[in-house]
């Protein structure tokens, strides 16, 4: 085998879409820009719920309740979740990650009475439920609020 035989690899190259250059070329006269109007003007971008002047789809449906901009969204844990963490561990929104119960933080955590707890464990998150809150009590553990 010797230099002059080694081809390059076979690959196509798309070739850049030139318009405006004629009839011949089937891109010419609109440059594929279809008809006139603002479509067919340089600068032209339109927003992506524009519906070509009819009443948007959002504008169409109804709206219904009321939704808050302040709402909270707590990611809840459950007691049973906890109850399997070992006796006199500070349970915190790293190790319930850590340990796949939650995903996201999200506002914050919420700790619900769901479960049975046996271990005393300080548990410390944003908020705790009534139930949630007895129970890690009466267990011997601490319920500590983070603000």
């Amino acid at each position: 085998m010797n230099f002059m035989d080694i081809k390059a690899l076979p690959f196509e190259r798309k070739r850049r879409k030139r318009v405006g250059r004629g009839r011949g070329s089937g891109m010419g006269k609109t440059s594929c820009r279809g008809g006139k109007g603002a479509t067919a003007r340089s600068g032209n971008e339109t927003k992506i719920q524009f519906e070509g002047g009819q009443t948007p789809l959002f504008r169409r449906l109804p709206k219904r309740g009321f939704n808050n901009p302040f709402k909270k969204n707590y990611a809840i844990v459950n007691i049973k979740d906890i109850s399997h963490f070992d006796k006199g561990t500070t349970v915190n929104a790293e190790k319930l990650k850590d340990a796949g119960i939650i995903k996201k933080i999200l506002d914050g955590i919420k700790v619900l009475g769901d479960g049975e707890i046996k271990n005393p464990l300080t548990v410390i998150a944003h908020k705790f439920s009534k139930v949630a809150k007895e129970k890690i009590l009466t267990a011997g553990g601490e319920a500590k609020t983070v603000l």
